[in-house]
């Protein structure tokens, strides 16, 4: 089977893609950071790095410090897709991600989006 082309896609050139979406909706790219610290276990220090280099998707996922356990609790549709259906476990955390983003595009306050 053929991975998805998303998995060999750089972080570095899908983060900004996330920061411009919440900023169009008034957001911050500090929240974006902290959403994802809290899903992948990475400091912003980490994450500063990540981003200086050549990290896929696939990699920032497999690679990510500490899963946040909570983020089963993520449930609704990102692309036409539940998310927690989708059966590929790379691919279900990125719509994880996906989905945690399109929640602070959306107005949901922070605790909410982090399931606190």
């Amino acid at each position: 089977m053929t991975k998805h082309r998303v998995y060999s896609m750089s972080f570095a050139s899908v983060y900004p893609l996330y920061v411009n979406k919440a900023e169009k909706k008034g957001r911050t790219r500090a929240e974006v950071d902290e959403i994802i610290c809290w899903l992948t276990g990475h400091s912003r220090k980490s994450l500063e790095t990540l981003l200086d280099s050549k990290t896929d998707m696939e990699s920032f996922i497999s690679d990510a410090p500490e899963l946040n356990p909570a983020r089963t609790l993520i449930k609704g549709v990102v692309c036409g897709v539940r998310v927690e259906d989708v059966e590929e476990p790379i691919m279900r955390e990125l719509r994880y991600l996906d989905k945690l983003i399109d929640e602070l595009a959306r107005g949901k306050a922070m605790d909410k989006i982090l399931r606190s």
